[in-house]
């Protein structure tokens, strides 16, 4: 015979271990702070503009 399982408490834990998974997911997407967030973009926009800068103009395709 096999184990005897509450369906309320299986649900329930199921439930916690999601929504501490979602958690976690948001902790990584929204947890910046802006100061970093603004240094981060800073620098994206640096790298950015020096590829740029280095592109080679060829004149083809205008």
């Amino acid at each position: 015979m096999g184990e005897i399982v509450n369906l309320r408490r299986v649900r329930k834990r199921k439930d916690r271990e999601d929504a501490a998974e979602r958690a976690g997911q948001n902790r990584v997407l929204h947890g910046m702070p802006k100061a970093e967030r603004t240094v981060l973009a800073a620098r994206k926009d640096k790298a950015n503009r020096a590829l740029d800068q280095h592109r080679l103009e060829t004149g083809e395709g205008e």
